[in-house]
């Protein structure tokens, strides 16, 4: 008789394209069950063909669709170890030119899509004994940047209610994990991002269009899917009490530093790396840019 353990099964979010895409691919490749959801599966991007993998249905956002793909994970493999909520979008423009019904959105999405499927999956873990539960937040859940109101404050909610969550599931035996990526090279600024002017307000048009010419640099120089899905990985399989982990070197310079540098330091620099002139010196370190 083969005394090899049974391959644990992961639920992951947002799998059509980037870090979930990634993900994927890794946790299947080290022998993991994988249910890869999605919201249109046929953009499966060749998942389906994976042995161990399935790509259920599923928006976020609707509370149904969680409750149906998690039943058809269970029916399938058996069981679910690791939840990894990665479905998510950027909102970006001054606060000023959105208007209520993309906060909304992005607030559904980032933030109460991530819980309800967090909210799904409990009972099935507590009914195991064990369990973890992985959130993709970002840098920016700790260190806000220009452009990016709401969706600083989306990843913020992320970040206060992962580490909340530690207190409470610990001593069910459920893990919590929060996964910081800095800048990746995915969609983040393409078709995952929302940049329309809603309001029609035009007084921060010149700032936006010169900061956006920096930030936009960032992507093409950041972190890889690959990489993000990595730490992913390690982060699901650490049994530790460990909360944090970041994803690249911009993550990893910006967040310990505003560990140790004072608050009003700290935005002063954040501000002058982001000038064009500035960014020239710190994108070729941190984002190899011309």
């Amino acid at each position: 008789m083969s005394s090899k353990s049974p391959a644990k099964t992961v639920f992951i979010t947002g799998c059509s394209s980037g870090i979930g895409l990634a993900a994927a691919k890794l946790f299947q490749a080290e022998g993991w069950n994988v249910a890869a959801t999605m919201r249109n599966p046929a953009d499966h991007q060749g998942l389906k063909d994976l042995p161990n993998v399935i790509c259920p249905a599923l928006d976020v956002t609707d509370t149904a669709a969680i409750d149906r793909a998690l039943k058809e994970t269970q029916a399938r493999f058996g069981r679910i170890d690791v939840v990894v909520n990665n479905a998510g979008y950027a909102l970006m423009g001054a606060f000023e030119t959105l208007d209520a019904e993309q906060v909304r959105r992005q607030f559904d999405t980032n933030v109460f899509g991530l819980m309800e499927v967090t909210r799904a999956a409990l009972p099935l873990f507590r009914a195991q004994g064990a369990g973890t539960v992985v959130n993709v937040s970002s840098m920016v859940g700790r260190i806000p940047l220009p452009l990016y109101s709401i969706y600083n404050a989306s990843k913020h909610a992320v970040e206060g209610f992962t580490e909340g969550l530690t207190y409470e599931l610990d001593p069910l035996g459920i893990r919590v994990k929060l996964v910081e990526p800095g800048a990746v090279n995915t969609n983040f600024f393409g078709r995952s991002a929302d940049r329309a002017n809603k309001t029609g307000v035009d007084a921060y048009n010149e700032y936006s269009e010169y900061q956006f010419s920096v930030m936009d640099r960032t992507g093409p120089g950041g972190s890889t899917p690959e990489d993000a899905a990595k730490v992913i990985l390690r982060a699901a399989n650490d049994a530790s009490r460990r909360l944090r982990y970041s994803v690249g070197p911009d993550a990893m310079m910006l967040l310990a530093s505003r560990r140790v540098m004072p608050e009003t330091l700290f935005r002063t620099v954040i501000r002058l790396c982001l000038t064009p002139a500035a960014f020239n010196s710190v994108g070729r370190v941190l984002y190899k840019v011309d």
